[in-house]
C-alpha cells in the first residue's frame, strides 16, 4: 500500500520499527507489537461495522482520496498503520469529532480521540442554577 509519509514523520518508530516497515508487515506480526488489549482484540476479529470502515478506508486511500473526512460511529477500532494521514471524524454521543490520524496514535483506539464528557461548569446560585438553590435567601 502506498502511503505518502511527511517528512516529520519519517523519524517515528513504533516498538522499534518504522512506519515503512509498520505498512509492510503482516497483520499477524504487527499485532504482536500491541498491547495485551489491543492485540486480544485485533486476534478475535473485526465485526461488521468495523469491517466496512476499514473497507472504506482502504477505497479511499486507493483513490487518493486521503484529505476527505470519514465519518464514523465505530470508536473501538484500535487504529492501524495504514489509518496514518487521514482524517476521521468519531462521534462521542452528540456529533462527530474530527482528528487526522498521526503516527503516535498507532495502538490506541478511535474513541480516545472523540471524548465523550465535557467538563461541568456549575453556575452561581439563583441565574444557572439548580431549582434547590433558586431560593437560598439573599445576602444583604
Amino acid at each position: 500500500m502506498s502511503v505518502e509519509i511527511p517528512p516529520e514523520w519519517k523519524s517515528f518508530k513504533y516498538r522499534g520499527k518504522s512506519i515503512d516497515e509498520l505498512l509492510n508487515m503482516p497483520m499477524d506480526e504487527f499485532i504482536k507489537l500491541l498491547p495485551a488489549r489491543q492485540r486480544r482484540s485485533l486476534k478475535r476479529g473485526f465485526t461488521d461495522a468495523q469491517r466496512r470502515l476499514l473497507e472504506k478506508i482502504r477505497k479511499y486511500r486507493k483513490e487518493g482520496r486521503i484529505n476527505k473526512v470519514i465519518k464514523t460511529h465505530v470508536r473501538d477500532l484500535v487504529i492501524l498503520p495504514e489509518m496514518i494521514g487521514l482524517k476521521l471524524a468519531v462521534y462521542n454521543g452528540k456529533e462527530f469529532i474530527e482528528f487526522t490520524v498521526t503516527p503516535e496514535m498507532i495502538g490506541h483506539y478511535l474513541g480516545e480521540y472523540s471524548i465523550t464528557t465535557k467538563k461541568v461548569e456549575h453556575g452561581e446560585p439563583g441565574l444557572k442554577a439548580t431549582r434547590s438553590s433558586l431560593f437560598l435567601a439573599m445576602k444583604g
